[in-house]
């Protein structure tokens, strides 16, 4: 069964993870995002870092969730060499529904929570981990939630995955 922001939410509040949750205008696109977040700084709204969630599948196989900065523009035919798996692409609509729970636009490292086969890989950016705070779209791209760095390391543990946190090369040319 898939969960629902109020299942994630639920969640968050049993592990005792303080969280935030902003609505807005539906983001597809990191750019889209970013306009929608312009519009809501001037209020002081969320603060912290903000990332770039690619759900990607290996030639042979293994899926693999990497979140970087927002801004990081990450070439995948360098990236299965850092990662030590066959070649990437994006996994595809259907699969990431499967296995994730969510739509393109919408994924987030809170959709684990949605993996119960333990099928992901999850790659966290280095640099983006720097940030105290942190925001993602809670299981859709509707709202963003903020949760501290260290919040996020605990759910994404108490959702049984082992977390690889790496510096992801970053606006290769």
């Amino acid at each position: 069964m898939i969960a629902s922001r109020d299942d994630l939410f639920a969640f968050l509040d049993k592990l005792h993870i303080p969280h935030e949750t902003l609505e807005h205008a539906a983001a597809h696109t990191v750019e889209q995002a970013q306009s929608i977040r312009e519009a809501l700084t001037s209020r002081g709204a969320l603060p912290g870092g903000h990332a770039k969630n690619l759900f990607l599948k290996c030639k042979k196989g293994s899926l693999w969730l990497v979140v970087a900065q927002e801004d990081a523009r990450i070439r995948l035919n360098h990236l299965h060499k850092l990662l030590g798996c066959g070649r990437l692409s994006f996994g595809s609509a259907d699969l990431m529904k499967e296995v994730l729970g969510v739509n393109p636009g919408s994924v987030t490292p809170f959709a684990l929570i949605n993996d119960t086969a333990r099928r992901i890989q999850l790659v966290l950016d280095e640099q983006l981990m720097i940030e105290p705070m942190l925001n993602f779209h809670p299981l859709d791209n509707r709202a963003t939630t903020t949760i501290s760095r260290d919040d996020l390391i605990k759910f994404v543990k108490e959702c049984g995955f082992a977390p690889k946190i790496i510096k992801l090369p970053q606006n290769l040319p």
